[in-house]
């Protein structure tokens, strides 16, 4: 690609564009590059839960627990150099886990539905670039960095991002020994406040899970990009206004012809049935 001065602003030549090719011009954004990133496929097992005192009694008088769901609370993404490594960063990810379970006690057949916390850090390394610029803009407040250490100069680090997907509950175990210690780092105070009440710490049984999540992290940093145009996102429909009668909204949907009629299995669909029970009789 032939090097364009700052500020021009290279156009087509001809006065149309071709049917292929409809960009007419090139235009300069600011967009946030992605200059590194990873996927992960990680099982996380034996992670010990923590109960509020409330559902650490239940805990305690159960006989067996079964996992029901989990779900992602919060994570805590930092960014941080690595010493040596010009342009390289570590990526260290605190994710918070709701951890849904079943608890079954002596001489009862319903369950009882109880919450707990499970915690699991992460930590990656990938390239960022190196950047000593800093960014203003009229929207934002006034933020005054940090004066440099003696041994550390101020750095503009990338951001990263940490995509995960709804984590798979895969199984639970009831210990029958003391409670799991919290961790030495606090927990966020959003946290406590989702489970509505502190972790206990003392009690006669505990409960650890295992979990299969997949994760995504990047690096990004703002940058000018030219781009080709093609033209602005106007609207091509009508917001038509929804009907309040009910019969209306019915008659829009489509007859459900796969309950009446439910369709054959693909061959692909088929394989995955071709399986062996493993189960204990």
């Amino acid at each position: 690609m032939p090097d364009v001065s700052y500020g021009t602003v290279p156009r087509q030549s001809g006065s149309e564009p071709s049917a292929e090719n409809k960009c007419t011009d090139a235009v300069c954004i600011n967009a946030s590059r992605i200059y590194d990133s990873c996927g992960s496929k990680d099982c996380l097992s034996n992670l010990d839960v923590f109960f509020t005192p409330c559902n650490q009694c239940i805990i305690n008088n159960a006989s067996s627990v079964k996992i029901c769901k989990a779900s992602v609370i919060t994570a805590d993404v930092n960014v941080e150099s690595v010493a040596f490594h010009r342009g390289c960063y570590a990526v260290d990810v605190t994710f918070y886990f709701d951890i849904m379970l079943e608890a079954y006690t002596c001489g009862s057949t319903i369950p009882s539905k109880v919450n707990g916390l499970a915690i699991y850090g992460k930590r990656s390394v990938l390239y960022g670039s190196e950047s000593n610029s800093k960014s203003f803009s009229s929207d934002s407040c006034i933020v005054c960095s940090q004066p440099p250490t003696a041994c550390a100069c101020s750095e503009i680090m990338p951001k990263a991002t940490v995509q995960i997907s709804e984590p798979m509950a895969l199984s639970a175990r009831l210990r029958k020994d003391s409670v799991p210690p919290l961790p030495c780092a606090p927990i966020p105070e959003c946290v406590i406040t989702y489970f509505g009440d502190d972790f206990a710490v003392t009690g006669d049984a505990g409960v650890r899970a295992t979990i299969g999540i997949f994760t995504i992290t990047q690096l990004e940093r703002n940058v000018q990009l030219m781009i080709p145009s093609y033209d602005f996102c106007i609207p091509r429909k009508e917001c038509k206004p929804e009907s309040d009668d009910p019969c209306e909204v019915f008659n829009r949907v489509d007859f459900p012809n796969d309950s009446f009629f439910p369709p054959n299995a693909r061959a692909e669909e088929r394989e995955k049935c071709n399986f062996e029970c493993s189960c204990n009789g």
